[in-house]
């Protein structure tokens, strides 16, 4: 695909810091790019793949660039489903001299259909002095060093993004038309540029002015987290994947000190899976003989569950790796074990409709994993846009303690398989486990609730919804008596304890008569906190009649109101 074999073949075995690197095969669609190879070769490269990916918002290749240590003068523009990857300990061990950029995949500059791509572990000195990251939904943005400044935007246009955690730069971000952002642990010299809904979480210098105007969101310390795992090759050649320690109240960057502490695991107790070759039954054999599994770019068509077992696995994908179940059934299934940790996957509903896609821990376990989280990192969910798909739940998160680190999860608006009846999916989240916390929680256009919260001390850092364009009229979306539609954020009646920060709900009802009563449903509990809420509609029809239970007021049309909430209660 693409002709990345040659490319892939050719330099897996290239020097990384003065040693030969261990050869490892990584499939067709991963360049393994190292700083002694003509850069007219690897441009070609990048540009091959670019002309595929730039428009190929639901198409089927997935491809991975890996960058060994040293510098590039590369112009490196970042389209759909690829990512690209430093290979070293630090972000300044690949150093990118140039243009790394994402653009707007829409006309007009439009950002918002930017989705899939990302971007790790790699300094980037931008040759005119600003880097252009114009995303929307689904980009990471990692472990990276910006020897400039950077912009969320493109010329000002429409960008509804975004993420960035771990990172530096030397200058100012503008975020500029962004819609909403969270930015986790992440430091710079200046931030300008304000929406709807920014938040900043661990962030040392986050900027001045205070919800509602600017509306900023600041939490000074990130309680808990640990940095996604991430591939490393060393001095010696050898490469390995790096299990970041867990952070309790966090500030900033966790690789200061050159590196980011943590557990090495080598390559060689990775099974290196490859789309088209490997089924969930190769690959739950290789879990069941102790192997963590590095999924490399591609679609893998599912007959069954894959299913994680054993404490402190590691599922890393590459290039948007994409797990679709063909017979009904989950596409992965985590056990109630210490340390898992799940990175880098789309899952896309298959068209025989599963239960959910992926399911962490047993419902009703009393386990507790404080110490040694599950965690999940960067985990999509896709139901239709590029085919009928379907699925009851989305991520239904049975575990207690666990950490979710940037999730996108949606039920398609635009593309193929696309209705009503077609694409359908009832919830995004069901959250079980207690004291879960999320970070970067993005879900939109599922049939019922979005989020459902049904476990105890869960907390929110960060959340963007768009609730269902599509009901075709005010029955089919009624969650019950006097209350029209299914509130985008839900917390059980049961619940004794919840907070969350930062939450902006849209709507774009596209049939007239048809309205929310509410945006956000939450039992009347002194521990029941809700900080920094806003609705706005989007289109000119219908309503969200509440920001939050009975507070905040109606999103009307003429005039335009836009309300906004501080604190419930």
């Amino acid at each position: 695909m693409l002709g990345f074999g040659l490319v892939s073949a050719m330099l897996a075995g290239c020097t990384a810091a003065g040693g030969a690197a261990a050869k490892v095969d990584f499939g067709p669609n991963v360049a393994v790019f190292d700083p002694s190879m003509p850069a007219e070769k690897m441009q070609a490269e990048i540009d091959k793949v670019y002309a595929v990916q730039q428009r190929n918002e639901f198409g089927p290749q997935r491809n991975a660039f890996l960058f060994l240590p040293g510098e590039y003068k590369l112009d490196l523009p970042i389209g759909f489903y690829t990512e690209a990857i430093g290979l070293g300990a630090s972000p300044d061990d690949v150093r990118i001299k140039g243009n790394v950029h994402a653009d707007a995949s829409a006309r007009n500059n439009n950002a918002t259909t930017t989705f899939w791509r990302a971007i790790e572990g790699l300094s980037v000195t931008p040759s005119d002095g600003t880097m252009q990251w114009a995303v929307s939904q689904a980009i990471p943005f990692r472990r990276m060093h910006v020897r400039g400044d950077l912009v969320l935007h493109q010329k000002h246009g429409w960008a509804s993004g975004g993420w960035m955690s771990d990172s530096l730069v030397d200058g100012n971000v503008d975020s500029g038309s962004q819609q909403q952002w969270i930015s986790r642990n992440s430091e710079w010299k200046s931030w300008t540029g304000s929406n709807w809904n920014m938040v900043f979480v661990g962030v040392p210098h986050p900027p001045a002015g205070e919800w509602p105007e600017p509306p900023y969101t600041k939490v000074a310390e990130t309680p808990v987290v640990r940095e996604k795992p991430f591939l490393q090759v060393d001095a010696k050649g050898k490469y390995a994947v790096i299990v970041p320690e867990l952070r309790k109240d966090s500030v900033g960057i966790s690789w200061h000190a050159g590196k980011t502490p943590g557990r090495s695991i080598p390559i060689e107790q990775f099974y290196i899976a490859k789309a088209g070759v490997d089924t969930a039954e190769s690959l739950n054999a290789q879990l069941a003989k102790g192997k963590n599994l590095l999924l490399t770019p591609g679609i893998y068509e599912l007959a069954d569950a894959v299913r994680v077992t054993r404490p402190n696995t590691v599922v890393l994908g590459l290039g948007f790796a994409t797990l679709r179940p063909t017979k009904g059934t989950a596409a992965m299934t985590v056990a109630d074990a210490d340390g898992i940790a799940i990175a880098g996957l789309l899952f896309d509903a298959g068209e025989v409709k599963s239960p959910v896609l992926l399911e962490v821990g047993t419902k009703g376990s009393k386990t507790r994993h404080a110490a040694n989280p599950i965690s999940l990192h960067d985990v999509f969910f896709r139901v239709g846009g590029a085919g009928v798909g379907r699925t009851v739940g989305n991520l239904i998160v049975n575990s207690n303690d666990t950490i979710v680190d940037h999730t996108w999860i949606w039920r398609a608006d635009h593309g193929k398989g696309v209705g009503w009846d077609s694409n359908v999916s009832a919830n995004g989240l069901a959250v079980n486990g207690n004291d879960v916390t999320i970070y970067g929680l993005f879900v939109e256009h599922h049939q019922e609730y979005q989020v459902r919260w049904n476990g105890d001390r869960g907390r929110t850092y960060f959340y963007q919804s768009e609730i269902p364009y599509d009901p075709p009229n005010q029955p089919s979306y009624t969650s019950g008596r006097g209350t029209n539609g299914w509130a985008s954020y839900k917390v059980a009646d049961s619940v004794t304890s919840h907070e969350a920060w930062g939450l902006g709900i849209y709507s774009v009802f596209l049939q007239d008569n048809v309205v929310l009563s509410r945006a956000i449903e939450v039992p009347k509990k002194p521990e029941v906190r809700f900080h920094h809420m806003i609705t706005v509609a989007l289109g000119n029809k219908g309503e969200i009649g509440n920001v939050i239970d009975d507070a905040g007021g109606s999103t009307s049309m003429t005039p335009r109101v836009t309300p906004k909430v501080t604190d419930f209660p």
